[in-house]
């Protein structure tokens, strides 16, 4: 369950995150949804512990450098992210394709870190972004490598709402392309979420707990050189691995 305070705390952040410009308070509380006066003693918390500053008298709020700040320290204590994006980086360029490192956690997708495309059309996401069980690769690939308890936890929580024509609406649909993905080695959404849109993961394994990693983009391009998507996957995945060992 989300604590309301919290959430709507980090629903600002990503309102400015949006939007990249100061906001006066009423149009800060319409993206919120949230009452003037809620609206008005969070925005004066926040001024108050340094995050927000008016930028002129009636011109609106907008972050501080703090928040930035604490981020970079907040990343720089993780060392195992950051001995990961440089093999992130390089698949991305090898792919030419979006790509990310991401968990089954709480019923669903986390994705820990995306590497996006530079083509000018490619698949978009971001660190933190969380995606359904049942039309992520990434959740395939996991899964197909779960004991069957685990499996069974994990599935506890997904729900099957369609989104294409391809979507695998049932658990028994899914089960079937997870034990696919266990005999080929890899997992593949193509279409299923969106249409016109294919992700391909491998699973790794790193320290007792599964990861994937998954190269996402137009079905045209990603399907189409999946032998050699894959191999980039792959080659990937062994250098992470052979990064953690080390």
């Amino acid at each position: 369950m989300e604590v309301k305070l919290v959430a709507r705390t980090l629903e600002l952040i990503e309102l400015f995150a949006q939007t990249r410009r100061p906001m006066p308070l009423t149009e800060l509380a319409h993206g919120l949804g949230a009452p003037m006066s809620s609206c008005l003693a969070l925005v004066r918390t926040l001024v108050a512990r340094g995050y927000l500053y008016e930028v002129r008298r009636r011109a609106g709020y907008y972050p501080t450098a703090k928040l930035h700040g604490l981020s970079v320290q907040i990343l720089a204590g993780d060392p195992w992210l950051e001995q990961v994006r440089p093999r992130l980086l390089a698949l991305r360029d090898a792919a030419n394709e979006t790509v990310m490192l991401g968990k089954i956690q709480d019923g669903g997708v986390l994705f820990l870190d995306v590497a996006e495309s530079t083509q000018p059309v490619h698949y978009a996401a971001r660190p933190g972004a969380r995606r359904p069980l049942h039309t992520s690769s990434v959740a395939k690939a996991i899964l197909a490598r779960m004991a069957p308890a685990e499996r069974e936890q994990a599935l506890a929580a997904a729900q099957y709402t369609r989104h294409t024509d391809r979507t695998l609406a049932t658990r028994e649909a899914l089960l079937a392309d997870v034990e696919r993905a266990a005999a080929q080695g890899w997992a593949a959404n193509v279409g299923e979420s969106v249409a016109d849109l294919t992700g391909l993961a491998v699973a790794l394994d790193l320290g007792g707990e599964w990861y994937a990693l998954c190269i996402a983009g137009p079905t045209p391009r990603v399907w189409e050189q999946r032998d050699r998507n894959l191999a980039h996957l792959r080659e990937a995945a062994e250098a992470i691995r052979r990064d953690r060992e080390g």
